[in-house]
């Protein structure tokens, strides 16, 4: 692990007072700081985490990063000019080292603890199943390599440096998920984490209300590629079947796999069934070899992320063994949860985000289902230019799929709008405003052997619905 000494050497330029003392986390709430921690005072829109020191050092923290002023009483060194020509002598712990800007510095120190690290980085970025190829990439690469990945949704300027400070000596792969909100992101995330192998999943319509089209989410995804190791030690997995994605191949120097359903990929699969809930079943190519696969991950469509796992495995060095293995036994899900009620009806939760491209999914997978067809689908946000379009395709297999449609809230109405246009009947489609009408409107209407898809972006709080309906289980 990193050491104070380290980190005030990445600040400063400067070696102090030998002190060997561990950090044993890095932490941005004080309530998670436990002791020897490092705790990093950030100044956010809601709360500032300046005001937070003292109960992160009583919670144990060894060390607090600051950029302003601390009461009197709190030991500071100060950083922000050049330090005196003899080494300082450090305060004793807990104190504050004090900054110009407390998040350049978390950075700063991500990336000088990064250069230290002997670890192949792999990153991942897309529009749409980036998480779900985080967790099983992690997976397979764990078959032969001591695997970290980021945890939950540390994606971004903050969540990355965290997760390198937070990475021990002894790890040899990072799968890393980096998220774009803005042009320059990912080039300046990869600046930090260095990858040697770059994952892009596909190029949907999410965002595009902020970065203004697909091509502009294109651009900005493909600074990953852009910035990996010319080949050999750099490798590029791209999606052959994704227009925007495989184009990218000239934008790299690294070497390119292309993973897909078309057999031009380098790594390919066919023969795909979906089991259910029990997974699915597959073929897959590579290199003039083929194996036949079950993989206990919900939907025909999740073979994308299956494929991506395995061709990092494949490009890291693992057997076809190590990565069958990994893929067969794994106990990753697509974000989607099974709940069978008391009544007898099966609720799909898939409420954690929602784009068209993931919403199509989980109606595929609902139509692999047996008994009657219920879909609870709500707004998707952030689509900007392909809100109406994306909505009305949603509703148009909405219409193939589901005896029974219960849409939720304005953008919700536009595909009950579009499935009703194309043939589900007017008493087959409920339009609601909340949640907690879906709810209601579920819990006097469900039967044994109903199936039930929930599926929204995660700012209509969709996730309320299966948690009101597990409390009438």
């Amino acid at each position: 692990m990193i050491t104070v000494q380290d980190i005030i050497l990445a600040l400063s330029g400067r070696r102090v007072a030998p002190c060997g003392q561990l950090i044993t986390e890095a932490v941005i709430d004080s309530r998670k700081a436990i002791p020897g921690s490092l705790f990093i005072a950030l100044a956010g829109e809601k709360s500032d985490g300046h005001q937070y020191v003292q109960a992160a050092f009583k919670n144990g923290a060894s060390l607090a990063l600051v950029q302003q002023e601390m009461p009197e009483g709190v030991r500071v060194l100060d950083l922000r000019g050049s330090l005196p020509a003899e080494a300082p002598v450090l305060p004793e712990t807990p104190f504050c080292l004090r900054v110009e800007d407390s998040l350049a510095a978390l950075q700063t120190i991500a990336r000088y603890w990064r250069e230290k690290l002997a670890l192949r980085v792999i990153g991942i970025t897309g529009s749409v199943g980036k998480s779900s190829t985080k967790e099983l990439i992690a997976e397979v690469l764990a078959q032969k390599y001591h695997t970290y990945k980021n945890p939950g949704n540390y994606n971004n300027e903050i969540g990355l440096p965290l997760t390198i400070l937070n990475l021990g000596s002894g790890y040899e792969c990072l799968v890393a998920e980096m998220g774009f909100y803005y042009p320059g992101e990912i080039t300046f995330l990869c600046g930090i984490a260095k990858p040697e192998v770059g994952v892009i999943t596909n190029i949907g319509t999410v965002h595009a209300e902020r970065a203004g089209s697909q091509e502009a989410i294109a651009k900005g995804k493909a600074e990953l590629v852009q910035a990996l190791p010319a080949a050999p030690h750099g490798v590029a997995v791209l999606n052959y079947d994704d227009p925007f994605v495989r184009p990218m191949a000239d934008q790299t120097s690294a070497q390119v796999l292309f993973y897909g359903l078309d057999p031009k990929a380098d790594l390919w699969a066919d023969e795909i069934q979906g089991r259910g809930l029990k997974g699915i079943q597959f073929r897959m190519h590579y290199k003039e070899q083929s194996v036949r696969m079950e993989v206990p991950i919900l939907g025909r469509h999740s073979v994308q992320t299956i494929l991506r796992a395995a061709a990092a495995g494949f490009v890291t060095g693992l057997s076809w063994q190590e990565v069958t293995e990994g893929l067969a036994s794994s106990n990753t899900q697509l974000r989607l949860v099974a709940v069978q009620t008391n009544s007898g009806a099966l609720i799909l939760d898939d409420t954690y985000n929602a784009t068209p491209e993931s919403t199509l999914a989980a109606l595929d997978l609902l139509e692999e289902l047996q008994g009657q067809k219920i879909a609870v689908l709500g707004d998707m946000l952030e689509l900007g230019q392909y809100e109406q379009r994306g909505h009305e395709l949603v509703g148009k297999r909405a219409a193939e799929v589901v005896q029974h449609l219960i849409a939720v809230g304005p953008r919700g109405r536009t595909i009950a709008d579009s499935a009703r246009q194309d043939g589900l009947p007017p008493t087959a489609i409920t339009c609601v405003d909340s949640a907690q009408e879906a709810a209601d409107v579920l819990k006097y209407n469900l039967r044994s052997g109903d199936v039930v898809l929930i599926k929204g972006s995660h700012g209509l709080r969709m996730d309320r619905i299966a948690a009101l309906m597990a409390e009438n289980l």
